[in-house]
């Protein structure tokens, strides 16, 4: 019994740091600027919005495991980004900065088909 009483306040320790990674939340300010400062808007476009280069990333951005994932391990035509490179601070940023891009009005019957 003795041994689970001294691993309680260590589960409970452990529980509280990793709960605190929310409690930072990421910057949509300084994620435009490392998404520009990075040139991810050469390929992806100002907004997000893709082109011939690079994939559409807004409006609706994927999940940040996902995001974080695919731009670390890439194997296709974008480079993998390290994080000595681009800092995981620096990915939760751009990310949400892209999840603040809205989606464009419908104006145009036509292109909504």
């Amino acid at each position: 019994m003795r041994s689970v009483r001294g691993l309680v306040p260590a589960v409970l320790a452990a529980g509280v740091l990793l709960s605190c990674g929310g409690a930072f939340a990421a910057s949509a300010e300084k994620g435009k600027a490392a998404f520009i400062q990075h040139g991810c808007w050469q390929c992806h476009g100002m907004q997000g919005q893709g082109s011939t280069a690079g994939p559409k990333l807004a409006p609706d951005a994927m999940p940040i495991e996902t995001f974080t994932a695919f731009v670390r391990t890439t194997n296709r035509a974008m480079p993998p980004y390290s994080e000595a490179i681009l800092s995981n601070g620096d990915l939760e940023d751009i990310h949400a900065y892209l999840q603040t891009i809205p989606k464009p009005a419908e104006s145009i019957p036509l292109l909504n088909q």
